[in-house]
Protein backbone atom coordinates (compact mmCIF):
# COMPACT_ATOMS: atom_id res chain seq x y z
CA UNK A 1 0.00 0.00 0.00
CA UNK A 2 1.27 3.80 -1.37
CA UNK A 3 1.72 6.60 1.60
CA UNK A 4 -1.14 8.07 -0.13
CA UNK A 5 -3.13 5.44 0.11
CA UNK A 6 -2.74 5.35 3.87
CA UNK A 7 -3.30 9.05 4.14
CA UNK A 8 -6.66 8.72 2.32
CA UNK A 9 -8.21 6.20 4.47
CA UNK A 10 -11.55 7.08 6.57
CA UNK A 11 -10.34 7.16 9.96
CA UNK A 12 -14.10 6.69 11.22
CA UNK A 13 -13.43 3.26 10.35
CA UNK A 14 -10.97 2.58 13.20
CA UNK A 15 -11.79 4.65 16.09
CA UNK A 16 -14.81 1.68 17.45
CA UNK A 17 -12.13 -0.70 17.67
CA UNK A 18 -9.47 1.50 19.63
CA UNK A 19 -11.94 2.78 21.83
CA UNK A 20 -13.68 -1.09 22.37
CA UNK A 21 -9.95 -2.05 23.28
CA UNK A 22 -9.18 0.76 25.87
CA UNK A 23 -12.36 -0.15 27.44
CA UNK A 24 -11.59 -3.64 27.91
CA UNK A 25 -8.28 -2.92 29.11
CA UNK A 26 -9.62 -0.41 31.72
CA UNK A 27 -12.08 -3.15 32.93
CA UNK A 28 -9.07 -5.98 33.52
CA UNK A 29 -6.98 -3.37 35.47
CA UNK A 30 -10.12 -2.30 37.94
CA UNK A 31 -11.11 -5.96 37.85
CA UNK A 32 -7.62 -7.29 38.75
CA UNK A 33 -7.75 -4.36 41.38
CA UNK A 34 -10.69 -5.68 43.17
CA UNK A 35 -8.88 -9.46 43.40
CA UNK A 36 -5.76 -8.32 44.99
CA UNK A 37 -7.41 -5.93 47.61
CA UNK A 38 -10.36 -9.34 48.08
CA UNK A 39 -6.58 -11.23 48.63
CA UNK A 40 -5.09 -9.24 50.66
CA UNK A 41 -8.05 -8.56 52.73
CA UNK A 42 -8.38 -12.86 53.48
CA UNK A 43 -4.69 -12.81 54.37
CA UNK A 44 -5.53 -10.89 57.01
CA UNK A 45 -8.33 -12.51 57.84
CA UNK A 46 -6.65 -15.57 57.80
CA UNK A 47 -2.94 -15.29 58.71
CA UNK A 48 -2.75 -19.05 60.80
CA UNK A 49 -3.78 -20.91 63.69
CA UNK A 50 -4.96 -18.13 66.50
CA UNK A 51 -3.32 -17.90 70.01
CA UNK A 52 -5.04 -14.58 70.96
CA UNK A 53 -6.64 -14.48 74.38
CA UNK A 54 -5.08 -15.85 77.36
CA UNK A 55 -2.13 -18.20 77.07
CA UNK A 56 -0.19 -19.92 79.81
CA UNK A 57 3.50 -19.37 80.11
CA UNK A 58 3.09 -16.26 77.59
CA UNK A 59 5.22 -12.93 78.77
CA UNK A 60 5.61 -9.81 77.11
CA UNK A 61 8.09 -8.66 80.16
CA UNK A 62 11.02 -7.06 78.84
CA UNK A 63 13.86 -9.21 80.59
CA UNK A 64 17.56 -8.77 80.20
CA UNK A 65 18.96 -12.10 80.40
CA UNK A 66 21.57 -13.59 82.44
CA UNK A 67 25.37 -14.44 81.21
CA UNK A 68 27.95 -16.66 82.46
CA UNK A 69 31.23 -16.40 81.40
CA UNK A 70 34.19 -18.76 82.16
CA UNK A 71 36.53 -21.87 80.93
CA UNK A 72 35.10 -25.72 80.71
CA UNK A 73 37.89 -28.86 80.73
CA UNK A 74 37.71 -32.03 79.78
CA UNK A 75 40.09 -34.66 81.34
CA UNK A 76 40.15 -38.27 79.83
CA UNK A 77 41.95 -41.21 80.32
CA UNK A 78 41.42 -44.87 78.51
CA UNK A 79 43.09 -47.52 80.83
CA UNK A 80 44.15 -50.92 80.10
CA UNK A 81 45.38 -50.97 76.89
CA UNK A 82 49.03 -52.01 75.37
CA UNK A 83 51.02 -51.42 72.31
CA UNK A 84 48.77 -53.76 69.38
CA UNK A 85 45.79 -51.92 70.30
CA UNK A 86 44.21 -49.16 68.14
CA UNK A 87 42.54 -46.88 69.87
CA UNK A 88 39.24 -44.37 68.88
CA UNK A 89 37.93 -41.19 71.23
CA UNK A 90 35.06 -39.38 69.55
CA UNK A 91 34.21 -36.38 71.74
CA UNK A 92 31.43 -33.94 71.26
CA UNK A 93 32.79 -30.36 70.24
CA UNK A 94 30.07 -28.20 70.88
CA UNK A 95 30.41 -24.81 68.78
CA UNK A 96 29.08 -20.99 69.01
CA UNK A 97 25.50 -20.54 68.42
CA UNK A 98 22.88 -17.67 69.15
CA UNK A 99 22.80 -18.54 72.73
CA UNK A 100 26.70 -19.32 72.91
CA UNK A 101 30.16 -18.39 72.49
CA UNK A 102 33.60 -20.85 72.28
CA UNK A 103 36.48 -19.50 71.86
CA UNK A 104 40.55 -20.17 72.97
CA UNK A 105 39.80 -23.76 72.18
CA UNK A 106 42.81 -25.90 73.32
CA UNK A 107 43.91 -29.84 72.75
CA UNK A 108 46.70 -31.74 74.38
CA UNK A 109 47.40 -34.79 74.71
CA UNK A 110 49.38 -38.13 73.62
CA UNK A 111 47.58 -39.18 70.83
CA UNK A 112 49.15 -39.73 67.28
CA UNK A 113 45.87 -38.04 65.00
CA UNK A 114 43.35 -35.55 65.68
CA UNK A 115 41.06 -33.26 63.85
CA UNK A 116 37.49 -32.03 64.38
CA UNK A 117 34.84 -33.64 61.85
CA UNK A 118 31.54 -33.26 61.30
CA UNK A 119 28.93 -35.31 60.64
CA UNK A 120 26.37 -34.17 57.45
CA UNK A 121 23.47 -36.48 58.34
CA UNK A 122 23.00 -35.20 61.59
CA UNK A 123 25.48 -31.89 61.57
CA UNK A 124 26.85 -32.91 64.72
CA UNK A 125 29.96 -31.56 64.98
CA UNK A 126 33.31 -33.85 66.98
CA UNK A 127 36.64 -33.98 68.09
CA UNK A 128 38.62 -37.19 67.06
CA UNK A 129 41.55 -38.74 68.03
CA UNK A 130 43.48 -42.01 67.49
CA UNK A 131 46.34 -43.84 68.99
CA UNK A 132 48.32 -46.96 67.12
CA UNK A 133 49.86 -48.90 69.62
CA UNK A 134 49.59 -46.45 72.95
CA UNK A 135 53.13 -47.37 74.81
CA UNK A 136 51.02 -45.59 78.17
CA UNK A 137 47.74 -44.78 78.81
CA UNK A 138 45.90 -42.61 76.24
CA UNK A 139 45.14 -39.32 77.34
CA UNK A 140 43.94 -36.25 75.95
CA UNK A 141 42.65 -32.18 77.26
CA UNK A 142 40.26 -30.34 75.81
CA UNK A 143 39.13 -26.73 76.97
CA UNK A 144 37.68 -23.49 75.84
CA UNK A 145 36.28 -20.76 76.83
CA UNK A 146 32.96 -19.81 77.34
CA UNK A 147 30.51 -17.06 77.32
CA UNK A 148 26.73 -18.13 77.80
CA UNK A 149 23.33 -16.37 77.64
CA UNK A 150 19.88 -17.05 79.11
CA UNK A 151 17.29 -18.34 76.50
CA UNK A 152 13.78 -16.32 76.90
CA UNK A 153 11.75 -17.23 74.54
CA UNK A 154 7.62 -16.42 76.27
CA UNK A 155 6.31 -13.24 73.89
CA UNK A 156 4.89 -16.03 71.75
CA UNK A 157 3.01 -14.47 68.41
CA UNK A 158 -0.85 -14.68 68.36
CA UNK A 159 -1.06 -16.27 65.07
CA UNK A 160 1.19 -19.32 64.01
CA UNK A 161 2.14 -19.41 60.19
CA UNK A 162 3.16 -22.50 58.36
CA UNK A 163 5.76 -25.36 59.31
CA UNK A 164 8.80 -24.30 57.16
CA UNK A 165 10.02 -27.71 54.93
CA UNK A 166 13.73 -27.81 56.89
CA UNK A 167 11.41 -28.29 60.01
CA UNK A 168 9.15 -30.93 59.34
CA UNK A 169 11.93 -33.45 60.06
CA UNK A 170 10.82 -33.31 63.05
CA UNK A 171 7.38 -34.56 63.03
CA UNK A 172 8.48 -37.60 61.72
CA UNK A 173 9.37 -40.99 64.02
CA UNK A 174 12.68 -42.68 64.48
CA UNK A 175 13.86 -45.91 66.11
CA UNK A 176 14.06 -44.14 69.28
CA UNK A 177 10.80 -42.13 68.92
CA UNK A 178 8.53 -43.60 67.83
CA UNK A 179 5.16 -41.92 67.85
CA UNK A 180 2.43 -44.79 67.50
CA UNK A 181 0.88 -47.02 70.27
CA UNK A 182 1.90 -46.71 74.00
CA UNK A 183 2.92 -43.00 72.83
CA UNK A 184 -0.08 -42.44 70.83
CA UNK A 185 -2.29 -43.30 73.72
CA UNK A 186 -0.39 -41.20 76.37
CA UNK A 187 -0.64 -38.16 73.69
CA UNK A 188 -4.79 -39.16 73.58
CA UNK A 189 -4.89 -38.06 77.13
CA UNK A 190 -2.68 -34.79 77.40
CA UNK A 191 -4.18 -33.39 74.14
CA UNK A 192 -8.06 -32.71 74.55
CA UNK A 193 -9.39 -29.87 72.53
CA UNK A 194 -6.02 -27.73 71.57
CA UNK A 195 -5.68 -26.82 67.91
CA UNK A 196 -2.93 -25.12 67.78
CA UNK A 197 0.83 -26.01 68.09
CA UNK A 198 1.29 -23.79 70.84
CA UNK A 199 -1.33 -25.15 73.00
CA UNK A 200 -1.03 -28.41 71.94
CA UNK A 201 3.01 -28.10 73.17
CA UNK A 202 1.41 -26.62 76.60
CA UNK A 203 -0.93 -29.13 77.44
CA UNK A 204 1.92 -31.91 76.89
CA UNK A 205 4.49 -29.83 79.35
CA UNK A 206 1.57 -29.68 81.30
CA UNK A 207 1.12 -33.40 81.54
CA UNK A 208 4.26 -33.87 82.24
CA UNK A 209 5.26 -32.21 85.07
CA UNK A 210 1.48 -32.80 86.55
CA UNK A 211 2.38 -36.75 86.28
CA UNK A 212 5.90 -37.27 85.21
CA UNK A 213 8.35 -39.01 88.00
CA UNK A 214 12.23 -38.21 88.58
CA UNK A 215 14.16 -41.63 89.12
CA UNK A 216 17.26 -40.67 90.86
CA UNK A 217 18.68 -44.38 90.79
CA UNK A 218 19.30 -44.31 87.01
CA UNK A 219 22.87 -43.73 85.92
CA UNK A 220 23.66 -40.92 83.87
CA UNK A 221 20.52 -39.56 81.70
CA UNK A 222 18.86 -42.92 80.98
CA UNK A 223 18.65 -44.60 77.96
CA UNK A 224 15.32 -42.18 76.19
CA UNK A 225 13.40 -44.43 75.52
CA UNK A 226 9.46 -43.08 75.81
CA UNK A 227 7.49 -46.15 76.03
CA UNK A 228 9.47 -47.81 78.76
CA UNK A 229 9.20 -44.40 80.73
CA UNK A 230 5.43 -44.19 79.69
CA UNK A 231 4.58 -47.85 81.30
CA UNK A 232 6.67 -47.13 84.21
CA UNK A 233 4.41 -43.86 85.21
CA UNK A 234 6.44 -40.83 82.54
CA UNK A 235 9.81 -42.14 84.82
CA UNK A 236 12.86 -41.52 84.61
CA UNK A 237 15.47 -39.14 84.20
CA UNK A 238 16.06 -36.21 81.55
CA UNK A 239 16.67 -38.25 78.39
CA UNK A 240 13.79 -40.12 79.33
CA UNK A 241 11.62 -37.63 80.60
CA UNK A 242 12.21 -35.54 77.37
CA UNK A 243 12.24 -38.13 75.04
CA UNK A 244 8.56 -38.38 76.45
CA UNK A 245 7.97 -35.03 75.45
CA UNK A 246 9.18 -35.11 72.11
CA UNK A 247 7.65 -38.10 70.89
CA UNK A 248 4.09 -36.99 72.38
CA UNK A 249 4.85 -33.34 70.46
CA UNK A 250 5.56 -35.20 67.39
CA UNK A 251 2.41 -37.40 67.86
CA UNK A 252 0.47 -34.37 68.31
CA UNK A 253 1.58 -31.98 65.02
CA UNK A 254 4.13 -30.35 67.16
CA UNK A 255 7.79 -30.60 65.59
CA UNK A 256 10.21 -31.34 68.86
CA UNK A 257 13.96 -32.38 69.80
CA UNK A 258 16.13 -32.52 72.20
CA UNK A 259 18.99 -30.67 73.07
CA UNK A 260 22.04 -32.75 75.03
CA UNK A 261 24.71 -31.35 76.68
CA UNK A 262 25.49 -30.06 80.13
CA UNK A 263 25.27 -27.34 83.00
CA UNK A 264 27.97 -25.09 83.98
CA UNK A 265 26.55 -24.32 87.63
CA UNK A 266 28.91 -24.12 89.77
CA UNK A 267 33.00 -23.60 89.58
CA UNK A 268 34.91 -27.20 90.09
CA UNK A 269 34.13 -30.60 89.24
CA UNK A 270 31.22 -30.58 86.72
CA UNK A 271 31.53 -34.08 85.75
CA UNK A 272 27.87 -35.27 86.73
CA UNK A 273 26.37 -32.22 85.51
CA UNK A 274 25.06 -33.61 82.09
CA UNK A 275 21.76 -32.92 81.32
CA UNK A 276 19.27 -33.16 78.08
CA UNK A 277 16.74 -30.67 77.65
CA UNK A 278 13.73 -30.60 74.86
CA UNK A 279 12.74 -27.72 72.84
CA UNK A 280 9.75 -27.39 69.98
CA UNK A 281 9.42 -25.24 66.96
CA UNK A 282 6.39 -22.93 66.76
CA UNK A 283 5.54 -21.21 63.70
CA UNK A 284 6.46 -17.67 62.98
CA UNK A 285 8.49 -17.47 66.28
CA UNK A 286 11.46 -20.24 66.29
CA UNK A 287 12.45 -22.67 68.19
CA UNK A 288 11.11 -22.72 72.36
CA UNK A 289 13.18 -24.44 74.78
CA UNK A 290 11.30 -26.54 77.82
CA UNK A 291 12.46 -28.86 80.82
CA UNK A 292 9.65 -30.26 82.31
CA UNK A 293 12.34 -32.82 83.86
CA UNK A 294 13.65 -30.00 86.01
CA UNK A 295 10.69 -29.20 87.17
CA UNK A 296 10.56 -32.42 88.41
CA UNK A 297 13.90 -32.65 89.40
CA UNK A 298 13.47 -29.52 91.78
CA UNK A 299 10.41 -30.94 93.17
CA UNK A 300 12.05 -33.71 94.48
CA UNK A 301 15.27 -32.21 95.63
CA UNK A 302 13.37 -29.60 97.37
CA UNK A 303 10.56 -32.17 98.53
CA UNK A 304 7.80 -29.89 96.48
CA UNK A 305 3.55 -30.64 96.30
CA UNK A 306 2.41 -30.31 92.60
CA UNK A 307 0.64 -27.10 94.43
CA UNK A 308 3.29 -25.08 95.70
CA UNK A 309 4.51 -21.90 95.05
CA UNK A 310 8.08 -22.62 94.17
CA UNK A 311 7.23 -25.70 92.32
CA UNK A 312 4.66 -23.53 89.93
CA UNK A 313 7.64 -20.75 89.80
CA UNK A 314 9.68 -22.93 88.42
CA UNK A 315 6.66 -24.66 85.93
CA UNK A 316 6.34 -21.22 84.87
CA UNK A 317 9.98 -20.83 84.03
CA UNK A 318 10.71 -23.60 81.73
CA UNK A 319 8.36 -23.36 79.26
CA UNK A 320 10.09 -20.87 77.27
CA UNK A 321 13.30 -20.62 79.22
CA UNK A 322 16.87 -22.09 79.93
CA UNK A 323 19.11 -21.18 82.00
CA UNK A 324 22.70 -19.05 81.52
CA UNK A 325 24.21 -22.01 82.94
CA UNK A 326 23.28 -24.75 79.90
CA UNK A 327 25.85 -25.70 77.41
CA UNK A 328 24.59 -27.07 73.86
CA UNK A 329 26.19 -29.77 72.04
CA UNK A 330 24.28 -31.45 69.84
CA UNK A 331 20.45 -32.82 69.25
CA UNK A 332 19.69 -36.32 67.17
CA UNK A 333 19.52 -39.94 68.11
CA UNK A 334 20.74 -43.49 66.56
CA UNK A 335 24.35 -41.02 65.30
CA UNK A 336 26.89 -42.62 63.22
CA UNK A 337 30.75 -40.88 64.32
CA UNK A 338 33.07 -39.51 61.76
CA UNK A 339 35.03 -41.72 60.96
CA UNK A 340 32.24 -44.34 61.46
CA UNK A 341 32.11 -46.58 64.75
CA UNK A 342 32.49 -50.23 64.54
CA UNK A 343 30.18 -50.95 67.32
CA UNK A 344 26.64 -49.58 65.80
CA UNK A 345 24.94 -45.78 65.84
CA UNK A 346 25.36 -44.25 69.23
CA UNK A 347 21.97 -43.56 70.86
CA UNK A 348 22.85 -40.04 71.78
CA UNK A 349 25.88 -38.34 71.99
CA UNK A 350 26.82 -36.24 74.76
CA UNK A 351 29.25 -38.38 76.63
CA UNK A 352 32.92 -39.01 75.17
CA UNK A 353 32.82 -42.41 73.28
CA UNK A 354 36.05 -44.92 72.28
CA UNK A 355 36.56 -47.95 71.02
CA UNK A 356 39.55 -50.38 71.74
CA UNK A 357 40.32 -52.54 68.60
CA UNK A 358 36.62 -51.71 67.35
CA UNK A 359 35.20 -52.83 70.64
CA UNK A 360 33.35 -50.02 72.85
CA UNK A 361 34.23 -48.85 76.37
CA UNK A 362 31.46 -47.97 78.71
CA UNK A 363 31.12 -44.34 79.11
CA UNK A 364 29.16 -44.21 82.82
CA UNK A 365 31.28 -46.88 84.70
CA UNK A 366 34.41 -44.54 84.76
CA UNK A 367 36.73 -47.73 84.48
CA UNK A 368 38.04 -48.52 81.27
CA UNK A 369 37.00 -44.81 79.71
CA UNK A 370 37.59 -42.29 82.29
CA UNK A 371 36.79 -38.54 81.94
CA UNK A 372 36.76 -35.15 84.66
CA UNK A 373 34.37 -32.34 83.43
CA UNK A 374 35.79 -29.20 85.27
CA UNK A 375 34.50 -25.49 85.22
CA UNK A 376 35.79 -22.03 86.51
CA UNK A 377 34.25 -18.79 86.12
CA UNK A 378 35.80 -15.46 85.00
CA UNK A 379 35.55 -12.71 87.64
Amino acid sequence: MTAEGVKNQDPTNRTPGITMILAILIMAIILMGTIIVSLDRNDGDDDGPDNSGEIRYRSTEDITPKEKHGQMGFDITINETDSEDVVKLWFPYPTSNQYQTIEDVQIFGNHDFTEIVKDSESGTIMLYAEWNGPTEAPTLTYSFNISRTEIIRKNFPEKEGPIPVEIEKYLLPSARIPINGTVKKETDKAITDEDTILRKAIAIYDYIVENGVRDPTIIGCGDGNPCDSIEEGISGKCADIHSVFVAMARCAGVPAREIFGTRISKDGDITGNYHCRAEFYLPGYGWVPVDPSDVRKTMLKENLPLDDSRTNEVREYYFGAQTETYVDFYSGRDITLCPAQSSGPVNYFMYPFAEVNGEPLDHLLQQELQYHVRFQEHA
